[in-house]
């Protein structure tokens, strides 16, 4: 029974019911089904090609089940395969385990991984590369594995209910058994980007060839650029540039970068012309990456840094809750381009020029334009977000409502002696929520009463909030506006709040990261519940925050500044 080319339901082997194609390349097809024997388990089901029905290609595929069969019961960060068989057309396949999820490839889209995640990332897919160069049985001989093309589409990331974000080395379709009369590679195959030198030579493999694949990829994950660039898309003009062409320190390659000096040198070290320049092995890379990821642990996400005690809340919340419905709630996928105008995102000044450029000249048209929405907000000391248009820029807004426009008057007359407190508190269970929070302090105005508290949550699962985290993340700034109930209908002042590259790279991985974050229990009492955890949150630190505030405030008043 050959594999169908539509979404037709088929079953194979009186076993599988085949659901719909989910991805093809050069080797064959991969289908979603169920396992009827298993209750209907989700399963993938992957066939060979009909163009490689060749005996050659069919001992290559059965290769490539074996190897793959034996490492996934070696490493939870290898994709496991359970069956192999023919259908009835004599067409080989294999059953592996389904997994949803997210090529590497699919999550940069042009963009760096922030460093912490960059760290979780790398260490699973070496620990992934370890398992497989440690190698597998073959008639009682130990074969390492060499997976030969290493690369972002290569890495799946899914998201495990205990582990939280994980990840799969997938296709061993080319991966070479290294045993001692395996003799050399003359024919070459891989991805030409990823490639060592020696591999694209032809030359005889080993483990520092996966280095060198892993060494590219690494430089892309921290720097959104590749490493060489080859003058052709060609196979010789990729061999020049891996053979010749020395890769830009990170600093140049992408402007503004920080990494540490031992992850760069680890990273230019794994692409090192020759092997033997190379880390010898993957264990090696672990023990270097252990110190440095420990020393940036602290900051991996916010959501986990708020504590045990709020994670203790949600997890005791989580208990009273309705646990039957686990099934997710995904919202858009991030980087999708600009939503339409709705409601709760506004295009603001019909005749804004035609390009601004500048947080000043996108303030100063604000401040023209802007008028308080009272058929969607009422007339009250409230704040909210908003998606905006100026010109052609699409940025984030605050919207803020005080009492009186004299102590608009005050914050913006004393600007010199403002203090901003500016941060995000993220919470994934039992609701995937965040809380944006701005505070103003002049010790002139608010020694008496504290700071001035501007905090707006923001929904992870609708579009207007995944929106506001990716937009904040990309800017790194928003504009505050303020207005007072006494005249609402004008903007009374407008400010530009830049955010730190910290909270900046922590938003950025929470717009890919949440579209996995799932809902527990009944979504309305969730979400007042992880409100409820957030504003507890706020409230501890408030104390401290505005203690530090006024210490800052007395100091930078005693200078004259």
């Amino acid at each position: 029974m050959t594999a169908p080319a539509t979404k037709s339901i088929t079953t194979l082997n009186n076993r599988y019911q085949l659901m719909e194609l989910i991805g093809k390349g050069a080797m064959g097809r991969v289908y979603k089904a169920r396992d009827l024997r298993l209750g209907g388990a989700i399963v993938a089901i992957k066939f060979l090609a009909q163009t490689l029905l060749n005996e050659r290609m069919r001992k290559r595929f059965w290769t490539e089940a074996s190897i793959c069969a034996q490492l996934g019961q070696k490493s939870i960060h290898i994709v496991r395969v359970s069956d192999y068989d023919l259908d009835a057309d004599d067409v080989p396949f294999y059953v592996m385990e389904y997994l949803e999820g997210y090529g590497l490839n699919e999550i940069m889209r042009g963009q760096a991984i922030p460093l912490p995640r960059f760290l979780m990332m790398t260490r699973q897919i070496c620990q992934g590369l370890q398992m497989a160069h440690m190698g597998i049985d073959v008639e009682g001989v130990i074969c390492p594995i060499i997976h030969r093309d290493v690369k972002p589409s290569n890495i799946l990331i899914t998201r495990d209910h205990s582990l939280g974000e994980f990840v799969k080395v997938l296709d061993f379709g080319i991966s070479k058994l290294m045993m001692e009369d395996a003799g050399a590679t003359s024919t070459y195959m891989g991805t030409m980007v990823y490639s060592s030198p020696e591999q694209m030579e032809g030359l005889e493999l080993n483990a520092q060839s996966d280095i060198y694949s892993l060494g590219v990829m690494m430089y892309e994950m921290l720097t959104a650029t590749l490493p060489v660039q080859a003058e052709t898309h060609s196979f010789g003009g990729w061999l020049k540039a891996h053979l010749n062409q020395v890769p830009k320190p990170m600093k140049v390659a992408k402007p503004g970068l920080n990494v540490p000096k031992a992850l760069e040198d680890l990273v230019m070290a794994c692409m090192a012309k020759t092997p033997q320049e190379r880390p010898k092995t993957i264990q090696d890379i672990l023990r270097a990456l252990e110190p440095i990821e420990e020393r940036f642990s602290a900051s991996r996400n916010l959501s986990n840094r708020i504590g045990e005690v709020l994670n203790r809340q949600a997890a005791q919340a989580a208990e009273a809750l309705d646990l039957t419905n686990l099934a997710p709630n995904l919202p858009n996928l991030p980087n999708l381009p600009p939503p339409t105008v709705s409601p709760a995102e506004e295009v603001v000044g019909p005749n804004s020029p035609a390009r601004m450029t500048g947080s000043g000249l996108i303030a100063d048209e604000l401040l023209r334009s802007a008028a308080w929405p009272v058929k969607e907000m009422p007339v009250a000391q409230i704040v909210f977000s908003k998606v905006m248009t100026v010109g052609k820029e699409t940025i984030p807004t605050l919207w803020v409502m005080l009492e009186s426009y004299e102590e608009v008057k005050k914050i913006k007359l004393s600007k010199l002696y403002n203090l901003v407190y500016k941060n995000v508190l993220c919470t994934q269970t039992p609701y995937p929520m965040a809380l944006w929070v701005t505070a103003f302090y002049n010790h002139m105005y608010h020694d008496e009463n504290g700071p001035r508290w501007m905090p707006c949550y923001l929904d992870f699962k609708s579009r207007h909030g995944m929106e506001m985290i990716r937009l904040l993340g990309q800017k790194g700034e928003y504009q505050l506006l303020f207005f007072a109930k006494e005249l609402p209908q004008k903007c009374a002042y407008v400010t530009t709040i830049k955010i730190s590259d910290a909270l900046k790279a922590n938003l950025r991985e929470w717009s890919v990261t949440s579209a996995t974050w799932r809902v527990v229990g009944d979504p309305n009492e969730s979400k007042q519940l992880a409100k409820k955890l957030l504003k507890n949150e706020l409230e501890k630190q408030k104390i401290r925050v505005a203690e530090e505030l006024k210490v800052q405030a007395q100091k930078k008043f005693q200078l004259g500044l």
